[in-house]
């Protein structure tokens, strides 16, 4: 049975029984009211320092005590110790092969100066590091096997004090950096101070959190790179797809047209072939006729060299009647210089429409090839990012109710008893006292409205939203968006429907649009910005923004506004 508690004994950690002031083995155990446990030559000694404040503390919790503690042995913690002491040697372990020190290891202290072997080991009580050959003593010598071994990761003189040149063993939680026993009794003397083991044992934990937190981070990098990853390979294949369909179109385009070039080829090819028939055949009876002519000609010349009158006249009077021609075709020759210059200016027309409407669409093929992305850009977090987005607005005059009044550059809409008419527009509200910007918006768009008074919409809108109905007003019909900002809180609108948002009250909002995304976002500003209302959607128009002002239920019932604020 004993000799199971001795094995029990070995398996312990030490470090569970070490003194938080001299971190070693406890010497004479003395436990204090708040349940820490000391050597009691250390506690004393720290008790003693304190002495003249007439208060006593725990060095690790810091529980003071008005009287000074009676100290007693812990006898059950002195045996534990004991036995530990007795039982617990330091394993060697196996071989290792010696290293010569490279330029970022740290170098043995008792090899020789021209050429270092790696150090492996450092001992905390004789303050040197050793290789495998020189440690070995601290494995085999009784007295040295006591010693606290490290590993040699950073050369022991970052660990020691560059004042007192004492190992640090003490963290000062005060001034927050390792500090040695000396440290405490001098610039650092009455500073909260812990051990650098229970230090550890603190900073270990939120290693721990921290770790699970990159761990985390790092499943969801992971989890968005193979996101990304799929994205790419569909957006490789529909960039693909996109490319063999406009080849396709574009060769059906080519061939349609090659078609109709072949068709008004042949068109013009009948058409001489036609022309050139009809021209030879009567091209053939005109040669005809001229023989004809000639011959007859002939004969009516030797006819007047006759001198027999009777042959003379019978002769003639049988050659005149046959003098007259045959008629021929009535259809004039047209030139075909005019005929076919009107075909080419047809076509030349056609080229000229062609080339307008490759012109006009191009554009847009050109724009919507150009916001296909892979990713979308990050969503702007502080309001230095969000300026980064802000575009210059102006209210529409010809949109503003009739009793609003605006000023500040066309930026403020003010509630006004006043009639501020200015003539019929269609574009105008006519029933609501509200207005709309002049800027179409249909990308990334940042912009910050302060308002003052009953109730305030910040609304963003179709440009065919109705002018003139009931369903008007922002957020009441399924072209506007609102945030109604009142003295009791916030709600959205859209479509008819409301919903209440929670959020801390400020005269200022901020909205942020993400067109393509889908996404609007209203922000409470203060020294803070904070998401009030986050709406997602598609939207198929640009995009207007819109102020209304709303104090009917106010008295006075003018003077309340909402402001585009500069940021441009």
């Amino acid at each position: 049975m004993a000799k199971q508690q001795q094995e029990h004994v070995i398996d312990l950690d030490q470090s569970h029984f070490c003194c938080s002031v001299c971190l070693d083995l406890l010497k004479e155990p003395v436990t204090i009211p708040c349940g820490h446990t000391y050597c009691k030559v250390c506690i004393e000694g720290c008790w003693d320092q304190e002495e003249q404040r007439g208060k006593y503390s725990c060095p690790q919790c810091r529980e003071e005590f008005s009287q000074r503690p009676v100290l007693r042995k812990n006898n059950m913690l002195a045996e534990v110790v004991e036995d530990l002491k007795k039982t617990s040697t330091q394993q060697a372990p196996p071989p290792a092969a010696v290293a010569c020190a490279g330029p970022s290891d740290v170098s043995c202290d008792f090899c020789p100066e021209t050429k270092p072997n790696k150090a492996t080991m450092s001992c905390l009580n004789c303050l040197a590091s050793y290789c495998p050959t020189h440690i070995e003593p601290h494995y085999s010598v009784p007295v040295l096997k006591k010693h606290q071994l490290v590993s040699a990761t950073i050369p022991l003189q970052e660990k020691m004090c560059m004042k007192h040149n004492k190992l640090m063993e003490i963290y000062c939680q005060t001034d927050k950096m390792c500090i040695c026993y000396l440290c405490i009794i001098d610039e650092h003397k009455g500073h909260s101070t812990v051990s650098a083991a229970a230090e550890r044992a603190e900073e270990q934990k939120q290693l721990t959190v921290s770790q699970k937190k990159v761990q985390q981070r790092e499943k969801e990098r992971k989890k968005e790179l193979n996101q990304l990853i799929q994205a790419l390979k569909k957006y490789k294949s529909c960039s693909g797809t996109a490319v063999k369909t406009s080849d396709k179109i574009f060769d059906e385009l080519i061939t349609s047209i090659k078609k109709k070039r072949t068709l008004v080829k042949q068109l013009m090819q009948s058409q001489e072939k036609t022309a050139v028939t009809k021209a030879e055949k009567l091209q053939l009876q005109l040669e005809d006729e001229i023989t004809k002519l000639r011959r007859r000609d002939s004969e009516l010349e030797q006819l007047s060299h006759v001198d027999d009158n009777i042959h003379f006249i019978q002769t003639f009077q049988s050659l005149s009647t046959s003098c007259e021609s045959p008629d021929l075709p009535s259809d004039p020759v047209v030139c075909p210089q005019h005929s076919f210059e009107a075909v080419t200016g047809c076509v030349s027309e056609l080229r000229g429409h062609m080339e307008k409407l490759l012109n006009d669409t191009w554009p847009r093929i050109s724009v919507t090839v150009s916001t296909v992305d892979v990713v979308m850009p990050p969503v702007p977090k502080t309001r230095e990012e969000f300026l980064r987005y802000c575009c210059p607005l102006t209210l529409d005059v010809n949109s503003a109710y009739r009793y609003l009044s605006l000023s500040q550059e066309n930026r403020r809409a003010t509630s006004s008893s006043r009639d501020n008419y200015i003539g019929i527009h269609s574009d105008r509200f006519t029933s609501i006292k509200q207005v709309l910007c002049r800027e179409g918006l249909s990308n990334r768009c940042y912009w910050e409205v302060i308002w003052s008074g009953c109730t305030c919409s910040v609304a963003v809108s179709y440009k065919d939203i109705s002018r003139s109905s009931s369903d008007s007003e922002f957020g009441n019909n399924n072209k506007s968006w609102s945030l109604d900002c009142s003295q009791q809180g916030y709600s959205f609108r859209h479509n008819k429907g409301s919903k209440t948002v929670s959020g801390p009250r400020s005269s200022k909002i901020g909205v942020y649009l993400d067109y393509r995304a889908g996404t609007l976002s209203f922000y409470s500003i203060s020294v803070t910005m904070t998401l009030l209302h986050k709406e997602n959607t598609t939207f198929t128009q640009p995009l207007y923004p819109g102020l209304g002002v709303n104090d009917v239920s106010c008295w006075p019932s003018s003077g309340s506004y909402a402001e585009l604020i500069k940021l441009w």
